[in-house]
């Protein structure tokens, strides 16, 4: 069973655009912010092993628009694991019915020092 991950996200004024709703461009910066706090909760130890995880592929479709007073949650799995790449799947909702957004990153375990790929963790393979 795929383990997931959810945590709020605070909107803020400046995440508005001209239109009074949440900027496409600002959504990546959510599945930031929950992918950091996956990653600072579950898999902290891979980073302090000199593996670096960083984003080789993202998308983003974009359902309904996020409004300044919605209630935001983010909600992620890894979806598929690779020899050192591995895929988070999100999806951005209110905690009820409401889906804003799903989207998808492929992720690439590298050496911190020598900037090459390597194995995933078995932390990682574990959240599959």
């Amino acid at each position: 069973m795929t383990k997931t991950y959810s945590t709020p996200i605070e909107l803020r004024f400046s995440d508005l655009d001209a239109y009074g709703h949440v900027n496409s461009a600002v959504y990546f910066t959510y599945l930031e912010t929950a992918r950091l706090k996956l990653f600072s909760d579950f898999f902290r130890q891979v980073s302090e092993h000199g593996i670096y995880t960083v984003v080789a592929r993202a998308e983003c479709d974009f359902k309904i628009p996020i409004m300044l007073y919605d209630n935001l949650i983010v909600t992620l799995q890894v979806a598929r694991t690779g020899r050192s790449s591995f895929d988070l799947e999100y999806r951005l909702h209110d905690g009820e019915e409401k889906t804003y957004a799903t989207a998808r990153t492929t992720m690439v375990c590298i050496d911190s020092t020598r900037n090459i790929p390597l194995p995933l963790p078995e932390s990682i393979k574990a959240m599959a």
